[in-house]
C-alpha cells in the first residue's frame, strides 16, 4: 500500500521539480526589425459646421454640416523598430516584460473624400475656410506625403520554446500591452494632423532560435502588431479621425541568459 502510493507522489514531485524555481532562468533581450506597416484609411466627421474655400467646381461658402463624413487613405514607408525586453524561462514556458519603439514615415496620401464627394480634382483652397483658390489640387496637395507614425509599446508576453534536439528550435508566442501614439501628417508643409493618444495592443510571434553558447542566443522571427487604432483631431480643419496601426514584422536579436 505504501508503495503504491509513494511511487505516484514521487512522479509528482519530480514533475513539480522541473517546473520549480530550480529551473527558472532569467534572460534580457534586444531585437530590431522591419516593419511594413499597414496603410490606413483615416475615417473621419467633421466637430460642428464646416464651410469650404474655394473649390473648382464647389463654391466658397458651401457649408458641410456637423458630423458629415470625411477621409482619405494613407500609405507609408516601410519603418523600423527596437525592441528591449527583461524575461524569466521556466522549462519550453517564457513570460516577458517588453518595451518597443516603432516609427514610420508616411509615403502618400490619396483618394480625399468628404461627404461622400471625392475632391482630389478640387482647387485645394475647399479645404481652408475663407480661401480662394490656391493654385494646386487637392490630390496634388497631399500626395506629397509628408509626416510620420511613432509608437511606443508597452507589452506582456509569453511564449512556448519547442523542443528538437537540433541547434534551431522554433518558438510561438502572444502578447498584450498599451501603445502610445503620435501622428503628423503634414503633406506639402500642410499639418494636417498632428496629435497623440494611447491606446490597447496586442501581437503574435513566431520564429526560431539558434544557441550559441549556454548563456547566448539569437533568434529571429515574424510578428503581427495591431496598435489600435488613433483617435486624434485634425489641425486644418475641425474634425475627428480614427487612424489604422497596423505591422507585419520581420526581425532579429540577441538574447542573454543568467
Amino acid at each position: 500500500m505504501y508503495q503504491s502510493v509513494s511511487k505516484p507522489l514521487a512522479i509528482a514531485a519530480s514533475a513539480f521539480a522541473l517546473c520549480g524555481p530550480a529551473f527558472a532562468e532569467n534572460y534580457v533581450a534586444i531585437s530590431g526589425g522591419i516593419a511594413f506597416q499597414e496603410d490606413s484609411e483615416n475615417a473621419g466627421v467633421f466637430d460642428g459646421d464646416f464651410i469650404t474655400g474655394a473649390g473648382t467646381t464647389i463654391p466658397a461658402g458651401t457649408v458641410l454640416p456637423d458630423g458629415t463624413a470625411v477621409g482619405w487613405n494613407t500609405g507609408f514607408d516601410n519603418g523600423y523598430l527596437i525592441n528591449l525586453a527583461f524575461g524569466r524561462r521556466y522549462n519550453i514556458f517564457r513570460g516577458e516584460i517588453e518595451v518597443s519603439y516603432q516609427n514610420a514615415q508616411v509615403d502618400t496620401h490619396t483618394d480625399v473624400v468628404a461627404g461622400g464627394i471625392a475632391l482630389g480634382a478640387e482647387d485645394a483652397g475647399v479645404l481652408v475656410t475663407g480661401a480662394d483658390n490656391l493654385g494646386i489640387s487637392v490630390a496634388d496637395l497631399v500626395a506629397d506625403g509628408q509626416g510620420e507614425l511613432e509608437s511606443v509599446y508597452g507589452f506582456a508576453n509569453a511564449y512556448v520554446d519547442i523542443p528538437t534536439g537540433f541547434i534551431l528550435e522554433p518558438y510561438v508566442g502572444g502578447g498584450v500591452g498599451l501603445a502610445f501614439k503620435d501622428v503628423n501628417y503634414s503633406p506639402s508643409a500642410t499639418t494636417i494632423i498632428d496629435d497623440s493618444d494611447t491606446s490597447f495592443a496586442w501581437q503574435v510571434m513566431a520564429g526560431v532560435t539558434a544557441e550559441i553558447t549556454p548563456r547566448i542566443e539569437v533568434f529571429g522571427g515574424y510578428r503581427f502588431r495591431d496598435g489600435g487604432s488613433l483617435s486624434v483631431a485634425a489641425d486644418l480643419f475641425d474634425a475627428d479621425f480614427d487612424i489604422e496601426n497596423r505591422a507585419s514584422i520581420v526581425e532579429a536579436g540577441i538574447r542573454a541568459n543568467f
